[in-house]
C-alpha cells in the first residue's frame, strides 16, 4: 500500500502542472496552488476518520530499500543500510491532520499574494511535502531529509516575497535553523554508526531490550545517551523556539508573508514539540527524567519573558510573535511535568497554537492588504467599518488568552495541570503568563476595534491625503477571505467543546511513553 506515499507527495503533481502555466496566469495559478493541497487534506481526514472507527494505521506504514552501503572492506553486507519508510501512530496522524487543513487554508489566504504567483505557490507546495515528511517519516535519515526541505522552502518563501527586512529575517532563519539542523545531523549519525540504523521503532527496540543490545555495532553508555539527548532537546529547541535562541522567530513572524507565517507558527514550530516527544521522550525517557526540571525552568521562562515582551509592543505582528513563544512555553512545560497529563496538554497546546496562530495570522494578511499597516498606534476603531474581521480577531484574541470552551484553554490547562502534580511552586509562578497574555491579547485587539478612530490615532494631528484613503479601504472581509477564518475558528471551538478529538487517537501512543517513564 502506498498510502503514504501519496498523501506525502500528492502536491508534486500541483508542481509539474504549475511548471506548464503561463506565470501572467495569476488566476490559474492561484486555483492550481490551492487544489494541490486538497488531495493531501482528504487521505489526511480519510486516515483521521478511519482511525476513529478502529482502523490500525500501523497498516498503512511503508518500507523498501533505498540505500545499502555494499562492496566495502570494512562493512558487512547487512551495516548500513537505509530503507525508505514512511509510519504512522496517533501522535503523527494529529500533527498529519494540522498540517494539512492549515496548508489549504494558507492556499486560500494566498490571493492577496500579488507577485510572482507561480514561484510563490512552487515554493509553498515544497514546504507541505516536507512538513507532511517529516511527521510521516519511519527512520531518521527521511525525518532529516524533510526537514531540510522545509527548511529550504522556508527561506526562499520569506527571502522573497518577505517584507522590507525580508532578506534579514531568511539569513536569520537559516542560520539559526541550520545550526539546529547540524547538531541534529551529528545525533543522529552516531545512532547510525552506533546500531546500523535509523529506524525509529528497531532504534527503541535496541535502546530498551537487553536481548536487542547484542546487534549493536557498538556500545553506547549511559553518559553517552545523555549527550545525545542533550544534542536533540539543543537542536529542537533552537526550531521550538526556546529563550534566548528566539531573535529569528520575531523576525520571520514579521517579515513573513501572512499566509507562510500561518504554515510557520501553525506546523514548523510544532515539529519541534513533536521531535522532542517522539524522540526525547519516545527513545530516551530514563535520560529525559534528568533533564525534565530544566526543560521545565525554560518552559516558565519562555511563557513569562515572551508574555511581558508582546505587552510591550505597539506591532501586531510582534505581539503575536512573542505570544509564539510564550505559548511555546506552556509545551515545554507540559513536557517537563513528564506525566500523562503534561504530554498530552503539551500535543494539545501545539494544536491549539497552531489553529489560532493561523487564524491570527490570515486576519493579520487581510488587515494588511486593507489598511496598509499592522501598526496598533495607526489603527482604532474598526469594529465599526469592519465587524466581521473585528469579530473573528477578538475570538482570537480570547483562544490565546485560554478562555474555556476554546482550544487554548485546553492545552494549557491540561499542561499546568500536569506541572502542578509534580513541581507546584514552578507552576505557580508560570501561571503568571496567562494573566498577562489577558492583557497583552485583549489590549492589543480592543485598541484596533474599539480604540480611536484611526483618522485621529496618529498623535491627535489631522490626517494626511493617504491616511484618509486607507481608512475608506477599511472594508469587511469578503467571501473568500472569511473562509479560512470560519473554518478556523469552527476547529477552534470543536477542540475547546470536545477535546476528545484528540485525546482519542493520542491515548494509545501517550500510554506507551508513560510505559517507557515506568509512569
Amino acid at each position: 500500500m502506498m498510502f503514504l506515499s501519496l498523501l506525502v507527495f500528492s502536491p508534486l503533481l500541483g508542481i509539474v502542472l504549475l511548471m506548464f502555466v503561463r506565470k501572467t496566469d495569476e488566476r490559474m495559478i492561484q486555483w492550481l496552488g490551492t487544489a494541490a493541497t486538497v488531495p493531501p487534506l482528504i487521505l489526511a481526514l480519510f486516515a483521521f476518520i478511519q482511525s476513529g472507527r478502529g482502523f490500525r494505521l500501523e497498516r498503512l506504514d511503508e518500507a523498501r530499500d533505498w540505500v545499502r552501503l555494499t562492496g566495502l572492506p570494512f562493512l558487512t553486507d547487512a551495516a548500513y543500510v537505509i530503507r525508505y519508510e514512511l509510519g504512522i501512530d496517533g501522535l503523527s496522524l494529529v500533527f498529519i491532520v494540522l498540517t494539512a487543513v492549515l496548508a489549504t487554508l494558507a492556499a486560500l489566504a494566498s490571493m492577496l499574494v500579488k507577485t510572482e504567483k507561480k514561484g510563490y505557490f512552487l515554493w509553498l507546495l515544497a514546504l507541505e511535502i516536507g512538513m507532511l515528511g517529516v511527521f510521516s517519516a519511519a527512520n531518521f535519515v527521511w525525518f532529516f531529509l524533510f526537514l531540510e526541505v522545509t527548511l529550504v522552502a522556508m527561506f526562499f518563501l520569506v527571502g522573497k516575497w518577505g517584507g522590507f527586512e525580508r532578506e534579514r529575517a531568511a539569513y536569520s532563519y537559516l542560520l539559526y535553523n541550520g545550526l539546529g539542523s547540524a547538531l541534529l545531523l551529528v545525533v543522529i549519525a552516531v545512532l547510525i554508526a552506533r546500531t546500523g540504523t535509523a529506524n525509529f521503532a528497531l532504534l527503541h527496540e535496541m535502546l530498551h531490550n537487553p536481548v536487542a543490545q547484542g546487534q549493536w555495532i557498538a556500545p553506547l553508555t549511559g553518559e553517552g545517551r545523555r549527550w545525545l539527548l542533550g544534542g536533540l532537546l539543543l537542536a529542537f529547541a533552537v526550531k521550538l523556539p526556546a529563550v534566548p535562541l528566539h531573535r529569528w522567530l520575531i523576525r520571520v513572524h514579521v517579515e513573513a508573508p501572512p499566509p507562510v507565517v500561518m504554515l510557520h507558527a501553525g506546523v514548523l514550530l510544532k515539529i519541534a514539540a513533536y521531535g522532542m516527544i517522539r524522540f526525547g521522550v519516545g527513545l530516551f525517557p530514563d535520560e529525559f527524567r534528568a533533564f525534565a526540571g530544566a526543560i521545565a525552568v525554560f518552559g516558565v521562562i519562555n511563557v513569562l519573558y515572551g508574555a511581558l515582551l508582546a505587552l510591550r509592543q505597539r506591532e501586531l505582528k510582534r505581539v503575536l510573535a512573542y505570544s509564539s513563544v510564550s505559548h511555546m512555553g506552556v509545551v515545554l512545560i507540559g513536557l517537563g511535568a513528564l506525566n500523562e497529563a503534561g504530554i498530552q496538554g503539551a500535543v494539545f497546546q501545539s494544536v491549539a497554537h497552531g489553529l489560532i496562530s493561523a487564524l491570527s495570522f490570515s486576519l493579520v494578511g487581510v488587515l494588511a492588504h486593507r489598511i496598509g499597516t499592522t501598526d496598533i498606534n495607526r489603527l482604532g476603531g474598526l469594529a465599526k467599518a469592519m465587524p466581521l474581521f473585528s469579530g473573528y480577531l477578538l475570538t482570537a484574541a480570547l483562544a490565546l488568552l485560554g478562555l474555556p470552551g476554546l482550544a487554548g484553554f485546553v492545552g494549557e490547562f491540561t499542561s499546568f495541570l500536569g506541572l502542578f502534580q509534580t513541581k507546584p511552586a514552578l507552576a505557580a509562578v508560570g501561571a503568571l503568563g496567562l494573566i498577562l497574555a489577558a492583557a497583552y491579547s485583549l489590549k492589543a485587539v480592543l485598541d484596533i476595534t474599539f480604540g480611536r478612530d484611526r483618522k485621529e490615532a496618529v498623535m491627535g494631528s489631522r490626517p494626511a491625503a493617504g491616511e484618509i484613503e486607507a481608512h475608506r479601504a477599511a472594508v469587511d472581509l469578503r467571501g473568500k477571505e472569511a473562509a479560512p477564518a470560519f473554518i478556523l475558528v469552527a476547529l477552534i471551538v470543536a477542540v475547546g467543546v470536545y477535546p476528545q478529538l484528540l485525546a482519542a487517537p493520542l491515548a494509545a501512543v501517550v500510554e506507551t511513553m508513560m510505559n517507557g517513564l515506568g509512569g
